[in-house]
């Protein structure tokens, strides 16, 4: 998967409950996912029984069905994520409405293959926020997606409960409106095998220490400590930058809110410098594969699965995204962060992937109803089946079988001794000049304070 999110199970957003999750961030560049529904009611008045696959009876006093007609079309980014869970809810939600005509636009390219469309007025009605080629705070600022602010109060499941009321990260919130739902959860992180490193004596990192201590040990057995996507440089800022500076911070993650609201002097903080100057450590120290400056994401998790690198800065999508590849034996170690000083906190960056309904959507009925389908608890559990990703709606784990990384992060996630970011959302455009000055940076094209120079030049354009 090319953004935020994936592999894990339905565990880790379960456990975000307990964790005191800040008011609004924002998504996709971050500093910063069952079993059938009804299939013979509307989805207003409908529940299911995911064991059985039976239909549970309606509340006592529904309201009156309104029979979903007309075509409806459905844009969905198939990565890391896989299209299993799109094809099935989609299904359940066709035979729920059998009047409804539903088509579906998809597959790894649908972001840029419908791009025309959404300049040109003529959108699908709801779309999966996810890929490349599309930002959600772009969007809105655009005008492209619906106003969800007042429809989201009293939106309830077709299990008849407030979605807002079960989602374990609320919506960000752009200039105090509700645009998109967040309907995955991820934490970007650095992973290890296990395996490899209880083989070879090495110790799990805690903090940027004891990182670089193990990462010294490993470049004199002959292994490149780390390795990260060069052609995707966002995989290194969510999981090493961001973290590394909210934790320069005073562990305060609205450094990175004002960052994303393109407010200049939170790029010029002495926090930045200092993160970044953690990545320039990294650098000289010759700890970071040479080759990730050239490479995707799949070719730098394959050297990575192969043992040619120790670390990968990645999001929880990453085992599920590789399941083909992975030697017998790996067991993958997780942190969602790295750069905190020695008895620092650890720093979690999430981020979310949203779901939305485009302002000029023709059939706004059956994108509503579709909401209120897909944010449902078997639908979350169908999620985690099908897709090997955490969801974004709260649910029970005490019977689950999450693999050990799941635990690993867990276990961070809810504990008081981490930093838990919301998801935030940059500028398209200073997010990507942030991402190309960090890859300079990685390979001593520029310098730090260049870094900033760079990046507040793109926020000043920006905020014109």
């Amino acid at each position: 998967m090319i953004f935020k999110r994936k592999m894990a199970a339905l565990g880790i957003a379960a456990l975000l409950v307990v964790l005191p999750l800040a008011g609004c961030g924002s998504s996709n560049g971050n500093a910063t996912g069952n079993k059938p529904a009804a299939a013979n009611e509307t989805p207003a008045n409908t529940s299911t029984n995911t064991d059985a696959g039976t239909t549970a009876e309606p509340d006592p006093a529904p309201a009156a069905e309104t029979k979903l007609t007309g075509d409806f079309e459905i844009q969905y980014f198939v990565g890391g994520y896989g299209d299993k869970w799109w094809k099935k809810v989609i299904a359940d939600f066709q035979a729920a409405n059998p009047d409804l005509n539903i088509k579906e636009q998809a597959g790894p390219k649908i972001n840029d293959q419908n791009k025309p469309r959404w300049i040109g007025g003529n959108p699908p009605d709801f779309v999966y926020i996810d890929g490349p080629g599309l930002n959600d705070r772009q969007m809105v600022e655009d005008g492209q997606l619906e106003d969800l602010t007042e429809w989201i109060k009293d939106a309830k499941n077709i299990d008849g409960e407030l979605i807002s009321d079960i989602l374990a990260q609320p919506p960000q919130l752009y200039d105090g409106k509700v645009y998109n739902i967040p309907l995955v959860l991820n934490s970007w992180g650095v992973f290890w095998d296990k395996a490899l490193f209880t083989e070879k004596g090495w110790a799990e990192p805690t903090d940027f220490d004891s990182f670089l201590a193990v990462s010294d040990q490993i470049k004199a057995a002959g292994v490149t400590p780390f390795i990260h996507t060069g052609k995707y440089p966002y995989y290194i800022n969510g999981a090493i930058l961001y973290p590394a500076i909210v934790s320069a911070n005073n562990n305060d993650y609205k450094i990175l809110q004002d960052m994303a609201a393109n407010k200049v002097e939170a790029f010029q903080s002495p926090a930045v410098l200092t993160a970044l100057n953690k990545i320039v450590q990294l650098r000289d120290k010759g700890f970071i594969d040479k080759a990730s400056i050239q490479i995707n994401h799949t070719d730098s998790q394959m050297l990575f699965l192969q043992h040619k690198d120790a670390f990968i800065p990645n999001g929880l999508w990453l085992p599920n995204e590789m399941a083909k590849d992975i030697p017998g034996g790996f067991s993958f170690g997780f942190i969602p962060s790295v750069t905190q000083d020695k008895g620092g906190k650890v720093v979690a960056n999430t981020s979310t992937s949203t779901v939305a309904i485009a302002k000029n959507a023709k059939n706004k009925d059956a994108a509503k109803a579709f909401l209120q389908f897909v944010f449902s608890k078997a639908q979350a559990s169908q999620w985690a089946e099908l897709s090997g990703a955490p969801s974004n709606i709260k649910g029970d784990i005490s019977s689950s079988n999450a693999p050990s990384f799941v635990k690993d992060a867990a276990k961070y996630l809810t504990s008081p001794d981490t930093i838990v970011i919301p998801t935030i959302t940059f500028n398209a455009d200073v997010d990507k000049a942030m991402q190309d000055a960090t890859d300079a940076l990685t390979i001593s094209t520029i310098t730090p304070e260049e870094w900033v120079t760079r990046v507040t030049d793109a926020v000043k354009k920006a905020a014109k």
